[in-house]
């Protein structure tokens, strides 16, 4: 049975100079990026452009992750704390002179 490979994708949706949507997927194990319209799109795209890719440099296929299971992939939500914020305004306002 051949060996699985996972290719660790983040789709970010981007806005155009037209203001219309896009969505962005980025294989981070390869550096290949692609888009879509929506995330199904996007997904189908990045695969077809990943498969291409590999076909011309199978040895590439050492920068995925071999696994019985793909990777864990979590969203966090940082929030800037205002004391810092203030404290770094305040150092960017002085002139220099």
């Amino acid at each position: 049975m051949p060996e699985k490979y996972f290719a660790d994708i983040v789709i970010k949706k981007e806005k155009l100079s037209d203001d219309s949507n896009v969505f962005v997927a980025h294989c981070t194990n390869l550096g290949i990026a692609s888009q879509g319209t929506t995330t199904e799109e996007a997904i189908k795209n990045i695969k077809e452009a990943i498969e291409l890719y590999l076909e011309e440099q199978p040895e590439k296929y050492s920068e995925l992750n071999i696994s019985t299971e793909p990777s864990l992939f979590s969203v966090i939500e940082i929030s800037q704390n205002a004391k810092i914020a203030n404290s770094l305004r305040q150092g960017t306002d002085k002139s220099i002179g």
